[in-house]
């Protein structure tokens, strides 16, 4: 006998049918999680093996700010030694540059002094053109204390010479001493005192020495007193028709010498009396002032006036000297 069977059912047929009965559905697993792959090994150093390091600590944040500062200090430490040196070279080279700049300067101002001491001696030697001869050789001069025992001198002038060379206006050997120093201009002047009784010739000799050599010489006169030798007198000037008319070696009685080292100037004077009298042997007038001093010289007062008309001619000098260069008279 033939028996007709259904259709077999399967899986799927009966997840369609419980799904249709109103069965929950089934969920599908998720598939396995796929692994990552392993990192590659990393390169090993070529040289030595490196020492072995401790594991690091448990507590993680504590490590973490621990080793970085130690990356900290290890950083401060290599600069350190960097930002000493760069401090040191700075503290060099800026000393060097500072002294740099001093030098600069100070050799700077020495230039600059010495330009201006050089023109200035220039200036010097150019006073006998600048000056007007009123003012070289005043016509009056006066002084409270110039003569004997502090007494009262006028001087009145008789004549000034034409300016000009050095010939003749000192005896020979005086004369060759000075070559030293040069003869730039020479200017006299000739004057008498108030009573006429003594006649006095000063003279400015601007000469054409340098600082040193002017110096040189002011060390020779008072080092071999020169200044004191009969032999180095000036010569004077005479006057026609004054007091001085005949004033001549002869009548030189008295004199002064004097090599100013703050002027390129030798500045002199020689007195005599005014009547023609001779005197057997010249007194410097340094020595015929002095205290105590005796003779016909000294006591007439030839060396007070030798000495007081060379001072009031040299002062104003110097005096329009530092007027016009800014210095000291």
């Amino acid at each position: 006998m033939n028996t007709e069977q259904g259709p077999r059912s399967t899986p799927a047929s009966r997840l369609l049918s419980a799904r249709s009965a109103g069965a929950p559905p089934l969920r599908t697993p998720p598939p396995p999680p796929v692994a990552p792959p392993r990192p590659s090994a990393p390169p090993q150093p070529s040289g030595p093996p490196r020492p072995f390091a401790p594991p690091p600590p448990t507590n993680a944040p504590h490590a973490l700010r621990l080793a970085a500062r130690n990356r900290a200090l290890r950083a401060l430490a290599s600069r350190l030694p960097v930002r000493l040196t760069g401090a040191v070279v700075c503290l060099v080279l800026g000393a060097g540059l500072l002294g740099g700049s001093a030098a600069g300067t100070w050799l700077s101002g020495g230039e600059d002094r010495a330009r201006a001491e050089e023109s200035a001696w220039a200036e010097g030697r150019d006073l006998w053109r600048e000056l007007p001869v009123d003012e070289l050789f005043p016509p009056e001069l006066t002084s409270g204390d110039a003569g004997p025992g502090g007494a009262d001198r006028r001087w009145l002038r008789l004549g000034v010479a034409p300016d000009g060379g050095c010939a003749d206006a000192f005896d020979p050997l005086l004369s060759e001493v000075l070559s030293a120093a040069g003869c730039h201009r020479l200017i006299r002047a000739t004057y008498t005192d108030e009573t006429e009784t003594t006649v006095t010739t000063v003279g400015l000799l601007f000469t054409t020495a340098d600082p040193a050599v002017t110096a040189a010489l002011a060390g020779r006169f008072a080092d071999e007193g020169l200044s004191g030798r009969t032999d180095l007198l000036p010569r004077p000037f005479a006057v026609p028709g004054t007091p001085a008319e005949g004033f001549d070696d002869g009548q030189r009685a008295s004199w002064s010498i004097e090599v100013d080292e703050g002027l390129p100037v030798v500045a002199w004077s020689v007195t005599g009396f005014a009547d023609g009298r001779a005197v057997g042997t010249p007194v410097p007038a340094a020595e015929a002032t002095a205290d105590g001093a005796d003779g016909v010289v000294a006591l007439a007062g030839l060396g007070h006036d030798s000495l007081g008309v060379l001072t009031r001619i040299v002062e104003p000098l110097r005096e329009a000297h530092a007027a016009r260069t800014g210095g000291d008279a």
